[in-house]
């Protein structure tokens, strides 16, 4: 047999998966709630309802793997990250930067997605307020994955990046841009 054994690298094949897992989650619930949010959804009826729950179990089913990126990675032989490294942004001895990205991008994660289970106490409308925030976790972790991720040189990331990438920014620009005014009837000039 030639090559490593997989139990010698099965913590990084773990935290890959893992890490993959959460950027398919994130890109899910980004993607539907901007969507959501831009009415892109609501013309047929039933469709955002199921739209809604997508959103909410994608993001709950990132939040956990993210979690199981970070855990697994502890167990990596050849980076052999720290507590600290996972858990300070920009520390690890490994693309510093990216990592430090990634970091930040789990606890803006974990702040913005646990709110949810807070917004009846923190009131609708703030919490709606931070949770249009959440285009960071998803910028965050693209650029985690193309900086750190060892499959961000693969031609199926890339093209997940790219077209993933490119609705979700259609999606964004057609949210933040103000909505065309009708303009006022005007009476017909007389001559």
């Amino acid at each position: 047999m030639n090559g490593p054994a997989p139990a010698e690298y099965g913590w990084w094949l773990a935290s890959r998966a893992a890490g993959i897992t959460a950027l398919v989650c994130i890109t899910v619930a980004v993607g539907v709630g901007l969507a959501l949010g831009g009415k892109v959804a609501s013309s047929r009826p039933g469709l955002p309802r199921v739209l809604v729950k997508i959103h909410e179990h994608a993001a709950l089913a990132g939040l956990i793997a993210i979690a199981v990126h970070g855990i697994t990675l502890l167990g990596d032989g050849w980076l052999k990250p720290s507590l600290g490294d996972i858990l300070v942004p920009f520390t690890s001895n490994v693309k510093p930067l990216w990592v430090g990205l990634g970091v930040v991008g789990g606890y803006l994660a974990a702040l913005l997605g646990l709110t949810f289970y807070a917004r009846k106490r923190i009131g609708m409308k703030l919490w709606r307020r931070a949770h249009r925030a959440t285009i960071f976790v998803y910028v965050l972790s693209v650029a985690h994955t193309l900086g750190a991720g060892t499959d961000a040189s693969e031609p199926w990331m890339r093209a997940f990046m790219l077209v993933t990438g490119a609705a979700i920014l259609f999606m964004f620009t057609m949210r933040v841009l103000p909505r065309p005014q009708p303009k006022p009837a005007t009476a017909p000039q007389t001559r």
